[in-house]
């Protein structure tokens, strides 16, 4: 197993009472021109991490995409993958999902049966993640994909008890999505109530299209935010998200 470098970070993140911006870059989805355009302003405004990965991923952009990663310098690569094809040992680490929110024998360990050996033999940095589907208002990939329902928007007990039910089982870190193409983010209600309940770093994403958005979640308790699909369409946002994130991470310690 290679250091836990990146899992440290989280941990320091959620210790010191900071915030962090990850970009999530869908290689499906980004045009060749959109991606360096993001990846030259993420390495301006010292964006954190960068996930890549989708639920979908049927071309071959992978490889270009963390190749140009590692070209603009040390912000950490994690894949963020849909099924195991997505493994790839360009990146730094890798989120290891269990989709903890549905009831898909499939995506809460069959999948990770056929990723093991890979994953053993990648050298990958393995984050062990309890994936929590949030409905953001609009049916997404992700959800027709893994066949589950969202957990709903208005039902923070159910949410704070799947993330304790995730973190009792000893995954990680929790990473709650309202998926791309979401209408609507995450409750801030709900991002605080799960927050409070728990020990270990909280990603949140899905449906966070300004930065005022960001700031408003990452002070709602998200330890690390994710943005991708606002940056597809423009990829100039990403300098004032990162300053939004990191200036709530500051106003907090104050």
């Amino acid at each position: 197993m290679t250091q836990q470098r990146i899992y440290k970070s989280f941990q320091n993140t959620k210790q010191d009472g900071l915030k962090r911006l990850a970009v999530l870059i869908d290689p499906d989805k980004m045009r060749l021109n959109n991606v360096a355009r993001v990846l030259e302003l993420a390495a301006r405004s010292n964006v954190d991490y960068f996930f890549v990965g989708g639920s979908l991923v049927v071309n071959d952009m992978m490889n270009y995409c963390l190749d140009a990663i590692r070209e603009i310098g040390t912000i950490p690569s994690i894949l963020f993958p849909g099924s195991p094809q997505q493994v790839n040992p360009k990146a730094d680490g890798i989120l290891l999902l269990s989709l903890i929110s549905g009831r898909n024998p499939d995506l809460l360990i069959g999948q990770h049966v056929v990723a093991a050996p890979m994953l053993k033999r990648s050298g990958l940095e393995i984050v062990s993640t309890g994936y929590m589907l949030i409905d953001g208002g609009a049916p997404t990939t992700a959800s027709y994909i893994s066949g589950t329902f969202p957990i709903p928007s208005n039902k923070a007990e159910i949410a704070v008890c799947t993330a304790l039910a995730g973190e009792m089982l000893g995954l990680k870190t929790i990473y709650m999505d309202a998926g791309s193409g979401a209408k609507n983010p995450i409750p801030e209600a709900m991002i605080t109530a799960v927050s409070q309940n728990l020990e270990i770093p909280l990603i949140v994403g899905g449906g966070m299209r300004t930065p005022e958005r960001v700031a408003t979640n990452a002070r709602a308790g998200a330890d690390i935010i994710v943005v991708g699909n606002a940056l597809e369409k423009d990829p100039n946002l990403v300098l004032d998200m990162a300053q939004a994130v990191h200036e709530a991470g500051r106003r907090i310690l104050v």
